[in-house]
Order: structure tokens, then sequence, then C-alpha cells
């Protein structure tokens, strides 16, 4: 079916005449008592298609082909109701009317004399068929052509004019309306305008002093026009420590704005407690606002609070000289002007938040640069070197002692291998592939595997998978490079013989997981070593405590010297237990 915008006017005539058309033929047959079953069938079935067909108009709805098939069913009910009413020597002769209006409405003069023909060949043919004696019946049926056709003719004209002058009535009629419309849009889109710029203002800067400016300044325009805004006293009132103080202000004295408000009472006491707006037409008599001298000549007064959530940061102060000035539209603008200013504070001091983590990023891009330098040195340069100076030795072996160079080439060989391997496991630890394709599990086998066989190192894993599942991509993403650094620290310091990486619940909370690295290696004095690892060059467990910051966890190493280390992380799987964290609620095991 095919929707419209707007109504179809023909389809609303045609069922308003069809209904004309059905009473007046239930009223014909209801004056001579010759109701029969079948008429009366096709009578309800045109009823019932009717009902169709209004219900279709009021959902601005069409069928596909939805004229051809009116005219078509308004044809086989004509018809019908000929047959059924007696044919040429009944009383329903004219009930082709119903099908003609059909017609004329949706296809004008062609469509109700081609009707008017139809019928009048169904009607000559049938009383041919029917009454052999069809002679006797040749001035009526030429009466009833002659009928047919000259309805069809006037029917077919007047419907042109008719539909002609209502499509002319309802388009301009549609065209008022889209015009006062497009009138109240403008009137709104004006109003609009400046709220905009405002928030536009807010989006496009992180300066605290440009947003405090913005806020006040635009505000008053976008509430009182630009002619009106020099007549509001405004002003910003921010928490600092538990007093709100006068950030910023128009038309305030500068006594006024060394100021200070507990917000203990009045208005302003009304305003932070609802959480809302509040208006008063007595702000000189406020126990607060009534000290204000800039507010002395204001009749009105409206307070906005600073809030999101559960954080407050202030008030937004307004006054006016008319006691009516503060409508219901100018205090819904302000408010939304005050959710935008708030989000801006918030943006701005996010903005700082951000440039301190962005230089913290940017000491932990150095520091990996610095230990993959390291590593190269202290790893594949050294083997690198080593491997070229064997093969000058095995060219000087072949001019004295030939019989040892296939040896002296098996070490180089070997050698070569194993630092491919060390290579190939710097190369896996900088970008694991096996974490982003499989999972974690996989990607933690494999740096066991790979340890295994680059360092000669053991490394068993024990991970309970369903933690894994509660897990999103990023802390899985973490807790593998948290593992790669304890490990590769016990590798290189522990002399271990195992290192064991366990990840399970912790005790009988589901809600933290529980991460171990231990080893049985050589352990270390971890007071000794923390009081001088500012001077160390290594950051293994600055690193750890970092990475273990980004996913809201909590590090606890235990290390005893002889006795091997245990490098514990707990992880948070819910929000309440990230609470419970940070806010100390959790205790360590201590196994």
């Amino acid at each position: 079916m095919r929707k419209a915008e707007f109504p179809y006017l023909a389809d609303w005539l045609a069922i308003s005449l069809r209904w004309f058309s059905l009473l007046g033929i239930t009223i014909a047959l209801t004056s001579i008592e010759r109701f029969q079953w079948p008429v009366t069938a096709f009578l309800i079935f045109s009823a019932i298609w009717n009902i169709f067909m209004a219900m279709l108009a009021m959902l601005n709805h069409r069928l596909p082909g939805h004229r051809f098939v009116n005219t078509i069913v308004d044809l086989i009910t004509t018809l019908g109701l000929f047959v059924l009413g007696g044919g040429i020597t009944g009383m329903l002769t004219w009930a082709g009317i119903l099908n003609l209006l059909s017609a004329a409405v949706y296809f004008e003069w062609r469509g109700s004399i081609s009707i008017a023909i139809l019928l009048s060949l169904f009607q000559v043919i049938y009383t041919v068929v029917l009454y052999p004696d069809f002679q006797a019946y040749t001035i009526p049926l030429g009466l009833l052509s002659a009928f047919n056709l000259a309805l069809g003719i006037l029917l077919g004209l007047g419907s042109k004019q008719l539909m002609t002058r209502l499509r002319r009535t309802y388009n301009a009629q549609l065209n008022r309306r889209r015009e006062m419309e497009k009138n109240a849009q403008k009137q709104e889109r004006l109003r609009m305008q400046t709220f905009y710029k405002l928030m536009e203002t807010l989006g496009s800067t992180l300066n605290y002093r440009v947003v405090l400016d913005s806020v006040l300044d635009l505000s008053q325009v976008a509430i009182a026009g630009t002619k009106e805004a020099d007549k509001i006293t405004s002003a910003m009132l921010l928490f600092a420590d538990h007093d709100l103080t006068v950030a910023n202000a128009r038309r305030f004295t500068p006594s006024d704005m060394k100021r200070t408000f507990p917000a203990e009472k009045g208005i302003l006491r009304d305003t932070l407690n609802a959480g809302q707006a509040q208006i008063t037409t007595q702000p000189t008599l406020d126990p607060e606002l009534g000290k204000i001298l800039g507010l002395q000549s204001c009749k009105s007064a409206v307070t906005v609070p600073l809030a999101r959530g559960l954080d407050t940061y202030g008030v937004i102060l307004f006054g006016h000289p008319e006691e009516t000035f503060f409508n219901p539209e100018r205090v819904e603008m302000l408010e939304m002007i005050s959710q935008q200013a708030v989000i801006s504070i918030q943006n701005a001091r996010l903005y700082q938040q951000l440039e301190q983590e962005k230089e913290v990023i940017l000491e932990t891009q150095e520091e990996a640069r610095k230990k993959l330098a390291r590593d190269l040195h202290d790893g594949p340069t050294q083997s690198v070197a080593a491997i070229a100076m064997r093969i000058n030795i095995a060219r000087k072996m072949l001019e004295l002692t030939p019989q040892d160079v296939e040896q002296e080439l098996q070490r180089i060989e070997d050698l070569a291998r194993r630092t491919t391997g060390e290579i190939r496991h710097m190369l896996f630890t900088l970008r694991p592939l096996a974490l982003e394709s499989e999972g974690l599990v996989v990607a933690l086998n494999t740096i066991a595997e790979k340890t295994q066989t680059t360092y000669d190192q053991k490394v068993r894993v024990d991970i309970d998978e369903t933690i894994i599942e509660r897990l999103d991509i990023n802390k899985q993403t973490v807790i593998f490079y948290l593992v790669e650094e304890a490990v590769n620290n016990a590798r290189k310091h522990a002399q271990a013989d195992l290192i064991w990486v366990r990840l399970r619940s912790s005790g009988n909370d589901t809600e933290i997981a529980h991460l171990e690295i231990m080893d049985n290696g050589v352990g270390f004095d971890l007071e000794a070593v923390s009081g001088n690892y500012n001077q160390r060059g290594s950051l293994g467990m600055v690193n750890l405590r970092e990475r273990t910051q980004l996913i809201n966890g909590l590090l606890n190493i235990d290390s005893v010297p002889g006795r091997g280390t245990r490098v514990q992380i707990y992880i948070p799987l819910t929000r309440t237990a990230e609470e419970r964290i940070q806010q100390g609620k959790f205790e360590l095991q201590q196994t």
C-alpha cells in the first residue's frame, strides 16, 4: 500500500457518494418490500467495502491501482443489483448511478462516460439474452441508455469542476497552514539562534574564563534580546570550599564582587536543596541576596542550580526590574543554559586532567622506547655482533683449520636461531596478534611457550576461563601486559626454576578477579628496592602500578630474599567491586 502525507480528497468524496447511493437503493427496496437475500448480500458487500475504503482513507493509505479497483468493484455491484433487481423490468435500473458517481470522481468525464457505455451495453445484451421478445423493451432500453449517457456526461463535467474547486480550496488552506507553521518556526528559530550560539561557544572552548563570560552575556541575550539585555543583573556564584563566591557578574558593584554566600537561608538554600530553579519577586528582602547592591533595582530574580548528577558547582543568578519578567519559557531557557554551562565547566576540568594524563602517556611512551632500546642492546644486538665475530673466525678457520669450520658454522646457526627467537618474542610482546585473534588464554600460553623456547625459562599458566568471559577486551589487553611485565622481570632477575601465572576468583568474592605471578627465585628486599627505586634504571614496578590503575585494580608485591616473589593484582569485575577497592573496603588474601 502507498501512504500519503495528506488526505485523499477523491477517496473521501467517493466514499460519501457511495453511502448516499446505497441509502437510496435501500429506501427504494424498502418502499416496494422486495428485499431478497441476493440483493441484500450485494448491499452488505458494498457497505463492507465502503467501510474498508473509509479505514484506508483515515490512515491516508491507497491500494495499488486504487481508483481502478474501486471503479470495478462498484461496476460489479451495480450489475449485480441490476440483474437481481429484475433487469429492465425491475426497480433498480437506475442503480448504475452508484458506479457513475465513483467513476466521475476518480476519472472525471472520461470515466463516467466509459462506465455509462459499459452499463448500457450490458443492460442491452442481458435483456436480449433473457427476453426472446426483447423488441418490446426497445424503448425502455433506449431511455435507460440515454439516461446512463446523459448522467455520465453531467456527472463527469460536474465532477471536474467540483474536484478542481475542492483541490484549490484544500491547497489554499494547506498553504495557509504551512505558512502559519513556517512563521511559527521562524520565530522559534530566531529565539533559539542565540541559545545555539551560546551552546556553540561553550562547546568550542575549554577556557574557564571564556565559559563564565559566555554564559552570562549570551544567556541575557537569549532571554531578553539584544536591546533588553542591559537591564538584566546576573552573576555566576560558584562554590569555594563551603561558600558561594562571585566568579563572574554583570551590573555588580566592586563590593558585590567580594561577597560570599553560605547558602544557608533564602532562595539560594531553596535552589540547592530542590535542585531546580527558584523565582522571587522580592529579591531585596532575601536574607542573602538582599545585601547585593546590584539587585536593589530588581523586582524579580531567578536562581538556577549548576548541578549534574551528584556534583553541584554553584548557582546562576538573574535579576530584572519587571516583576513578571521571568515567565516559564524564560526559566526553561535558563535551565537549559545552566545544564550546558555545567557540561562546559566539567569539560574544562577534564581537559586539565587530560593534559596531565597526556604528559604521563608521553613519559610512558618514552620509557617504552628506552626499554625497547635496552632489550635490543642486551639481546639481539649483542647476538648479531657475536654472529659477525664468529663469521670472521670461521673465515680464518677456512685457511688454518678447515676441519673445524663445520662445528663453528653450527654454533653460528644456533646463535642466529636464538637471536631470531628473541626478536620474535619481542615482536609478539609489542603486538600480540594471538590476543587479538584468539583471546587472553591463548596469548598467555603463547608467552609461556615463547619464554620456554627463547630463554629456557619454564612458565606455567593456570587460568579460570569463566573469569575471562566477564572481562572486556581492554581489560584483557592490560592483563596481558601486566603478565608480560611481571614474567619478564622474574626471568631477568629472579633466577627461578618456575614462574607461575594464575587467574581465578578472589576467594569467595566472585566480583573480584585475582591475578598472581609467582616465582621460586632468589627474591629481594622490597623495602630496600623501593627506597632507591628512583635511582634505578628499570621501571618494572612503576609499569605494574600504572597498568593496574588503568583497570581500577589493586597491586600488592610480596618478596622475601631466598624465597621468591609474588605479584598480586586484584581486578574488579563490577562497578560495586571498583567502589569497594577504591574505598579501601577490600582485604588482601594472605596466602
